[in-house]
């Protein structure tokens, strides 16, 4: 089964174009779910011997390794993460990941029968985004950075995150071309590398102007001495691609600098971006560009929030909203 899913792997990364995160996911998926199999002895060996064949390597249509994996050990396996309390929305992930296997598999005919097609994915949990209010996020900005090139590099990252929705990976993976400063525009490259344009406002442009006047001084020498393409926008002390880590870590000094008591992740700043702009009655479609979402269903989650605003908003000032009757 190793050997099917190093093969899946690149099937996922070539043909598909899965995003790397995406892939890691699949991958850490499908190995779990063979080490369910081997713990309780649903394993290859097992399988090639109740077939009668010496070893897994043998047999005419390379499918015994897997004639003893049906839906039933699939939902066996799904019911082992349920009794081990594994959120709803990463069980339907592992469920995608198996599909999607078992229909590479059979694609490739070295299954007659897609185990994963009667296994239902748990129905998806309806949550509201944690996101910062406008005066929070106005307070985050106000954080005391340093004049340096450090502070002015993690004021345009905020900037940047604010300004643009963009996502960690997203913003770490920004080259320096990606930027056009005369028309306030930015490339991003999205999941599977699907590219998106997307405006920046004039704040995020000026942080980032007083940043790239001091960022020479994190270069190594002779660094991008000649280099034309693929020269990172954020790097580190020493010089290099800013990791999405030290990003998060940055984020949070400057959340505690600015005295907003809760823990907040770069995502956040992607949640607070699209509420803001569906409260200040931004359609649903462009929020779905600017956020570079596949499917409308991934966005509309952001109209819970403008509704539980609004409910929030109807209980304090309408005189009946709790059907009380003091004022009629």
């Amino acid at each position: 089964m190793e050997k099917a899913i190093e093969d899946f792997a690149r099937h996922i990364e070539i043909e598909r174009n899965l995003s790397p995160h995406t892939r890691k996911s699949y991958l850490t998926d499908l190995r779990q779910f063979k080490g369910f199999l081997d713990t309780n002895r649903i394993t290859e060996e097992k399988a090639c011997l109740d077939a009668g064949k010496a070893s897994p390597d043998v047999g005419r249509d390379g499918n015994d390794a897997f004639i003893h994996i049906d839906h039933v050990v699939i939902r066996a396996f799904l019911g082992s993460l349920y009794r081990a309390k594994v959120k709803k929305v990463t069980i339907a992930r592992k469920v995608a990941a198996l599909r999607s296997f078992f229909k590479y598999l059979l694609r490739e005919e070295r299954i007659k029968v897609n185990p994963a097609v009667l296994v239902q994915a748990p129905p998806s949990e309806r949550y509201i985004p944690a996101f910062l209010s406008v005066d929070e996020m106005f307070a985050l900005l106000a954080a005391p950075f340093k004049q340096d090139v450090l502070g002015l590099r993690d004021r345009a990252i905020i900037e940047f995150f604010y300004s643009s929705g963009i996502r960690l990976s997203e913003l770490t993976g920004l080259n320096m071309e990606d930027i056009d400063f005369n028309r306030a525009l930015m490339k991003i490259r999205g999941k599977g590398k699907k590219e998106r344009i997307v405006p920046v406002g004039e704040p995020a442009l000026l942080a980032m102007r007083d940043y790239l006047e001091k960022r020479g001084e994190l270069l190594k020498r002779g660094r991008e001495a000649g280099e034309t393409a693929n020269v990172p926008v954020f790097i580190s002390r020493s010089g290099s691609r800013l990791t999405t880590r030290s990003v998060a870590r940055a984020l949070d000094r400057y959340v505690l600098l600015s005295g907003i008591n809760r823990k907040i992740s770069p995502h956040t700043l992607r949640h607070t971006f699209a509420t803001h702009l569906m409260d200040a009655g931004a359609d649903l479609r462009s929020i779905q560009e600017l956020l570079g979402h596949e499917s409308l269903s991934t966005t509309q989650k952001y109209t819970s929030v403008s509704v539980s605003r609004l409910m929030e908003v109807y209980d304090k000032a309408h005189p009946k909203a709790r059907g009380g009757v003091d004022n009629l």
